[in-house]
């Protein structure tokens, strides 16, 4: 006998359907919205946001300080200053020796792809010349392009470059207002709440801060320990442009995945130019080794606390941010993710059905189970 449709329970089933994709659309309006709103006030925006990065490097600092007796105003000021000392100091020792010999560092990927297809054009891959010709003259065109444009907005864009200026000095205001009224912020966020939102709002804040400043200063160390071990695996080597390849995987750690794979690439890459196939072998074993060490030894050792992310969500995140905002993108990428989990990791704990205490002789919906 063949079962025939409740229509009863079609309806029901319809409207159910009707009513969660009526609550999705709004929900995804409302993301939509919210992202232009982001947009429009970027300006704002940006500078908040690296303020708080900044903020999350310098108060260990600010907070030891303070607990030793300091105020907060000669704490903060007196942090401020040492970073601007700090970061004068990077840019006298590191980046203008970088500056200086990007365009060999240009040079040398380029020349390293076109061994690469002379190689691939041989035994015994024995790929068709023309489509590897097609291929590295697509991508070499659009590195000579990209530099050609960075170039030219080096020497023409005059508006980015005070762009630029104005949020460095905002950000640096914002990271001292941070460091001297950072503790005074919670309690005055659920002073202006109402209702339930004055606990939720800043428990939620405080949850956001720590897994920022986790990830910010755990990446800043992983990165650390990268540049200095690949840097040191080069040098011993005799490769060219230790430095410059040794800042570009300080700078890569904080796009997890695609960045180690990026400065990874480049220096390999360099190493085939320079010193020829055994050493570029080398340096790929360097890196894999020390990619390793990093996963598996200093993550869990500097960051006990992940960010309780899987590495597909992580790489997707990577991947979406680059691809909706460029190289902001992907930097944000991550964060942004570990703060949106926290969201709902407080979201499902708010939700969630207080569990039963074995024995305690109560059923889920707290009436008293018969005995």
């Amino acid at each position: 006998m063949t079962a025939t449709l409740s229509s009863t329970r079609t309806r029901a089933a319809l409207r159910t359907s009707a009513r969660v994709s009526g609550e999705l659309l709004l929900i995804f309006v409302m993301l939509a919205v919210t992202l232009w709103l982001l947009g429009r006030m970027w300006s704002v925006v940006w500078p908040l946001v690296v303020g708080l990065l900044l903020t999350t490097l310098t108060w260990p600092l600010t907070r030891f300080l303070r607990r030793h007796g300091w105020k907060p105003a000669l704490a903060a000021s007196v942090v401020t200053v040492l970073f601007l000392l700090v970061a004068a100091g990077v840019v006298a020792l590191i980046a203008v020796p970088v500056a200086s010999q990007s365009g060999e560092l240009t040079d040398g990927v380029i020349e390293g792809i076109q061994e690469l297809r002379e190689w691939a054009a041989g035994p015994p891959l024995n790929i068709e010349d023309a489509q590897i010709t097609k291929a590295t003259d697509t991508a070499v065109a659009r590195a000579q392009d990209a530099l050609g444009s960075m170039v030219s907005t080096v020497v023409t864009g005059v508006s980015t470059v005070v762009n630029g200026v104005v949020t460095a000095v905002l950000a640096l205001f914002l990271m001292f207002f941070f460091l001297k009224d950072g503790p005074r912020f919670l309690p005055w966020l659920a002073r202006q709440l109402p209702g339930r939102f004055a606990t939720d709002v800043p428990t939620v804040a405080a949850r956001g801060w720590d897994t920022l400043s986790s990830f910010v200063r755990s990446q800043a160390a992983v990165g650390l320990l990268d540049a200095v071990l690949i840097g040191l695996g080069l040098w011993i080597l005799g490769v060219p442009l230790v430095l410059p390849l040794a800042v570009l995987t300080f700078v890569s750690a904080f796009v997890p995945i695609i960045g180690a794979l990026f400065a990874g690439f480049v220096a390999v890459l360099i190493a085939l130019v320079s010193n020829g196939l055994t050493d570029a072998l080398i340096v790929l074993a360097i890196i894999v080794v020390v990619q390793q060490l990093e996963g598996n030894v200093f993550q869990p050792m500097i960051q006990s606390r992940g960010l309780g992310l899987h590495a597909a969500v992580i790489l997707l995140a990577v991947t979406l941010g680059g691809s909706l905002a460029g190289i902001v993108g992907s930097l944000l990428a991550v964060p942004i993710a570990a703060l949106i989990a926290v969201v709902w990791n407080y979201v499902r704990e708010q939700l969630s059905a207080p569990s039963r205490e074995p024995g305690t002789g109560e059923s889920d919906t707290g009436a008293a189970v018969p005995s």
